[in-house]
């Protein structure tokens, strides 16, 4: 599948779940307003984290092995069953936990103790949101991209179904629920859409625990754990921060920028996920990991800057129409939160050979690293300029990512090269 195929085949699938974005936004602006907001990027972070926890951690992982391993359907079997019996123990782990502590998030993320029991929800569907997640990564790495582009624009008008059903009779509350419930109904279309694939049978995905399996995902749960820790935690830290010295309707004015921000960069950073990921973990030589690298910059990053350009140039008619005059204020998020989006994308295409190439050290030490500067800089910024200080530091944050990235780009192609010289060196000794 190539770049540009698979970029047409998934513009498809993000073109509905943009116009589903497009939508929601309205419905939750008119019905939640700026503080709902607010908490909806709270349990939307708490979900990303919970769900890594229970199973989702394995999915990147998952993905790499089944596109390495093409031509060994045993590896791939012994990868997904290793994968499967993971996700139930730590499903089973993560619910009991939540059961424990659903109280004290209530208080502390959503800042509402009446919003408790929308962690119970988040408990009954834990195992099918994790094997969604799971079985998504598996079509991805079988290239599926047919199927894959099916799931998610299914996934997407369950979403605005579920969420407009429920946010109109619920509210706040309504749209809590919907997050947790829609990818556990959307596990029963993917399953559906799988069916009658020859990869899909049950004792391919029913089995022991194979040891190098589980080494092989290892790594990248590692990795993911690291995500998952890392991201959402700054995120809520921030959003706390905000609600804390400028109000819960700030807070909803930054999560509502981010919103535009993952709906538009949605083409750029899904064809990453689609398309390169599985790609570099094919790659065995320097000059086609930067072919590769090069190919990917000239399409993805233009097409990120004409959207961002687009973006702020429209900003005035986006808030008016997708919002309501009570998310005004967030128009001076733009231009910083816009250069920070073209900025992460950049940073994000040599990033991503960390991820392919399972350079696992390096990741977690970067993740890190990245989060606690991006914290660290919103805490300054936000005290020096106010609102716009979070964006500023997003921003610069990127910038200093996009360099190491690079940096560590360059060092793993010298690293190839190196290799494949050894390789060609003893061959012709062994000649």
């Amino acid at each position: 599948m190539t770049l540009v195929k698979t970029s047409l085949l998934n513009s498809i699938a993000v073109a509905v779940r943009v116009t589903v974005a497009l939508i929601l936004n309205k419905i939750l602006s008119v019905y939640v307003g700026p503080a709902g907001y607010a908490i909806i990027g709270q349990f939307q972070n708490a979900v990303s984290f919970i769900v890594g926890l229970s199973g989702g951690l394995m999915a990147t992982g998952v993905t790499k092995a089944t596109a390495q391993h093409g031509d060994d359907e045993a590896k791939q079997h012994a990868v997904w069953q290793t994968a499967v019996r993971l996700s139930i123990g730590a499903s089973a782990i993560a619910g009991i936990s939540l059961l424990f502590i659903g109280n004290w998030l209530s208080e502390w993320l959503l800042h509402r103790s009446d919003m408790s029991s929308v962690f119970v929800w988040l408990v009954l569907t834990l195992p099918a949101l994790a094997y969604n997640n799971l079985l998504l990564a598996i079509v991805n790495g079988k290239k599926e991209i047919g199927i894959y582009v099916t799931a998610n624009i299914i996934g997407s008008l369950l979403v605005l179904l579920v969420m407009g059903l429920l946010v109109l009779n619920f509210g706040l509350y309504g749209a809590l629920i919907a997050y947790t419930i829609t990818p556990t109904i959307g596990l029963l279309f993917t399953g559906a859409l799988v069916a009658r694939r020859p990869w899909f049978k049950f004792p391919f995905f029913w089995g022991t625990i194979n040891r190098p399996a589980c080494r092989e995902l290892s790594g990248f749960c590692l990795m993911e754990l690291t995500a998952v820790l890392v991201t959402p935690i700054t995120y809520m830290l921030i959003r706390n921060h905000l609600t804390t010295h400028l109000g819960l309707v700030s807070a909803g004015y930054w999560q509502a920028i981010w919103k535009i921000s993952d709906t538009y960069l949605l083409l750029g950073t899904t064809t990453l996920s689609v398309y390169y990921l599985p790609r570099l973990a094919e790659i065995r030589t320097a000059s086609e990991l930067k072919a590769e690298m090069r190919k990917v910059y000239r399409f993805v990053l233009p097409l990120v800057t004409i959207g961002a350009i687009i973006i702020f140039l429209m900003r005035d008619f986006i808030i008016h129409t997708l919002f309501t005059k009570d998310f005004y204020p967030m128009r001076a998020l733009f231009p910083w939160q816009l250069v920070g989006d073209v900025i992460k994308i950049g940073s994000w295409i040599p990033g991503f050979i960390m991820l392919g190439r399972a350079m696992v050290k390096i990741f977690v030490i970067t993740e890190i690293v990245f989060a606690i500067s991006f914290l660290l800089l919103s805490l300054l910024f936000v005290n020096l300029f106010g609102l716009v200080g979070v964006s500023m530091a997003y921003a610069i944050n990127h910038v200093l990512y996009w360099v190491s990235m690079w940096y560590l780009a360059q060092h793993e192609m010298r690293r190839m090269d190196e290799y494949t010289r050894r390789e060609k060196s003893n061959s012709g000794t062994a000649y």
